[in-house]
């Protein structure tokens, strides 16, 4: 007998939903002009073929940059140690946070649902590297391992001045803070890299079919080497997909897509690019094609000590419309080619992440592995039309309501109700 997937019971994340953080845009992947163009549309992940519920984006820049307080306002009650000494932060702090999609609430309203469960991103605080990490330096093995296990990298890069607050190297250089980060991680694959070309070497293919994929391990891996020797990271460069898959395993970290975070002081928050810290970095976002957001940490801080009623004027007297956290989500979101769809009912709305390019199925088994499993059709509705009908019901009656099949690639801000048989 067939099943409906809508108001589910699937146990929900731990989340912040606090509606003060969402965005008065439609949808939270709106273009932003001061969002560097990213690696593309669409990105896989660097070590799981299934996507996880839960997506990880790491914290990292060289101490005192602003990297823990920026993490404990994403947080907004994060407990990392924001102290200006080198290496307050040694274990990873871990916090999940929501991410910003007024179209939840919408839907939840129009539903009379019980509860709004938005999707969520888990952002990890990884202790300050140092120069000569990838050899212990600074317990820089032990802060490289923790990267390896994130999706994307934040790197946070000190673009203000203030001599209260000590630069490990003595002076505000972001070129020379990316490349001492870059190159630490450079460092640390090359070395796997040539390890693993070793082992090749050595070991025999059990069959043809084994022989095929060690080839195409083999050519990835030359070329990565060849632009890990010149100084360029993994993801530089050109590579099949068959070759991609082959080393997918090695979940090399410079592989992992990056977002520079420019972070200025508060006088600079409304116009950045005045700031010539921020144009090198810029600049350096460009040429690496990685992302870059500019934020405050310092107001983001700040925030967090507001009621959300005074969030807005305080940053209107700072001239600027909204806070750096929506777009920091939106970026990371962007970045790993991510979208997302809705269930809505009585018993709750939910917004769930989905890569591009995935099937109806396959979205299904983001709810549940059963439902892709049993997967019969998907009732399918944009979220305009859905909005304008009022319901499902009235969706359908209006000839907006879709029956979708196996083959339906899901879009952004479809809301759908899965039909499966287990």
């Amino acid at each position: 007998m067939a099943r409906i997937a809508r108001g589910h019971l699937i146990p929900a994340l731990s989340i912040l939903p606090t509606r003060s953080c969402l965005s008065a845009n439609p949808s939270p992947f709106a273009s932003r002009p001061h969002l560097a163009a990213v690696l593309g549309s669409r990105r896989r992940f660097s070590c799981s073929s299934r996507l996880s519920m839960s997506l990880k984006a790491g914290i990292v820049g060289l101490p005192n940059v602003g990297k823990s307080t920026l993490f404990n306002a994403v947080v907004e009650n994060g407990k990392a140690q924001a102290a200006n000494f080198p290496f307050c932060t040694i274990e990873p702090n871990v916090g999940i946070v929501a991410v910003p999609d007024p179209r939840l609430h919408v839907l939840s309203d129009l539903c009379k649902s019980q509860r709004a469960v938005p999707a969520s991103i888990e952002f990890v605080d990884i202790a300050g590297l140092v120069k000569g990490a990838s050899q212990g330096e600074g317990l820089g093995n032990k802060f490289l391992s923790h990267i390896r296990e994130v999706d994307s990298i934040l790197q946070v890069v000190r673009c203000f001045e203030d001599n209260d607050i000590v630069h490990v190297n003595g002076k505000v250089d972001p070129k020379s803070d990316i490349d001492v980060i870059n190159l630490e991680l450079i460092f640390t694959d090359l070395d796997q890299i040539q390890k693993r070309i070793e082992k090749l070497k050595k070991g025999k293919a059990r069959d043809s079919q084994s022989k095929v994929k060690e080839d195409a391990e083999k050519s990835a891996l030359e070329k990565i080497e060849q632009a890990l020797l010149d100084g360029k990271p993994a993801r530089s460069a050109s590579l099949t997909d068959f070759e991609n898959d082959a080393i997918k395993h090695l979940c090399l970290l410079t592989m992992k897509p990056v977002i520079y975070v420019a972070n200025v002081a508060e006088s600079e928050l409304a116009e950045p690019a005045n700031n010539p810290y921020v144009k090198e970095v810029m600049n350096l976002a460009s040429e690496l094609k990685s992302g870059l957001v500019t934020i405050s940490a310092q107001v983001e801080a700040e925030l967090t000590e507001l009621p959300s009623e005074e969030r807005t004027e305080y940053l209107k007297s700072l001239g600027v419309s909204e806070s750096g956290l929506g777009n920091l989500i939106r970026a990371t979101y962007g970045l790993l080619g991510l979208r997302t769809y809705f269930t809505s009912g009585e018993k709750e709305t939910k917004a769930w992440t989905i890569l591009a390019g995935m099937t109806a199925p396959q979205a299904a088994g983001v709810i549940h592995s059963d439902f892709e499993k049993g997967f019969i059709r998907a009732e399918t509705v944009a979220y305009d039309d859905f909005v304008t009908a009022g319901s499902f019901a009235a969706a359908r009656e209006k000839g907006v309501l879709r029956s979708e099949g196996k083959d339906y690639v899901v879009r952004e801000g479809d809301v759908m109700l899965f039909r499966f048989n287990v």
